[in-house]
């Protein structure tokens, strides 16, 4: 078994003559958390889009778990492991907490979309999705309405509901993204604690975050990788700080 759960090789993505990705080699370990950095415009929504099999790639392939996955639908990818979650916290905002995770846990009952079912034989998924809730610090408010949670507790359930689906690759979109830094502490240090033994691959914007959490940094500039390594390695990469500028590059420099 291969040590990369995820390689893309020369992925591109031209849209009427603009390339969003531009020949991208990516490689994504077995149990670390990878994170692809970047500034506005870099490609890095584009590329989640592509391996998700949302938008089509020009050129390239991706290659999960050792199987080429290039011509597979989003659905096909989902159900092998790869499981994404979005900028935008997507939760069923007038279920109770605990109601959604267990539509996440429905799939392996193959009840996944009788939802006009009597709930009776979904209890029995309660203690995992209670252990799961537990796991995010979210137990104690298992009877709350999703619509009635903070911010950033939305995005621990959005994680939790990722979770009860087992992936074996967590896309994560900007998970920290409009928090206040609170919520910005709690979210990290909860994306560190279900990482454990399992794949992460995030984009993220926040400095400080990438450099507490990731193992490995991919840099994407104009649809390129512009450098990859350890987070010491690319906050002094020249390349790098050429391409934040100003005040990014400086939060790049002091955020380890």
């Amino acid at each position: 078994m291969s040590e990369f759960i995820l390689e893309t090789q020369d992925l591109t993505k031209e849209f009427k003559g603009f390339t969003a990705v531009d020949a991208v080699n990516l490689r994504v370990q077995r149990g670390h958390i990878h994170a692809l950095l970047g500034p506005n415009g870099a490609g890095k929504t584009t590329c989640f889009n592509l391996l998700t099999k949302f938008l089509t790639p020009t050129r390239g392939r991706i290659v999960f778990a050792g199987i080429d996955i290039t011509g597979e639908s989003s659905a096909q990818i989902a159900r092998r492991g790869v499981i994404r979650s979005f900028q935008i916290s997507a939760v069923f905002p007038h279920l109770t907490v605990l109601e959604n995770v267990r539509i996440g846990l429905q799939r392996f009952t193959g009840t996944s979309f009788h939802f006009w079912r009597g709930l009776s034989g979904l209890k029995k998924l309660d203690h995992r999705v209670l252990d799961l809730l537990e796991l995010v610090d979210l137990r104690d408010m298992a009877d709350v309405k999703a619509a009635d949670l903070p911010y950033g507790r939305k995005r621990a359930l959005e994680i939790a509901t990722t979770m009860a689906m087992e992936p074996q690759l967590m896309l994560l979109d900007e998970p920290t993204q409009g928090m206040g830094h609170e919520d910005v502490d709690r979210v990290t240090a909860l994306i560190k604690r279900v990482a454990e033994g399992r794949t992460v691959l995030m984009v993220e914007h926040n400095m400080k975050v990438v450099a507490s959490i990731a193992d490995r940094i991919t840099v994407l500039a104009r649809g390129a990788v512009l450098a990859e390594g350890d987070y010491a390695t690319v906050s002094r990469h020249p390349a790098v700080l050429e391409a934040y500028m100003g005040t990014e590059a400086t939060e790049l420099q002091g955020a380890h």
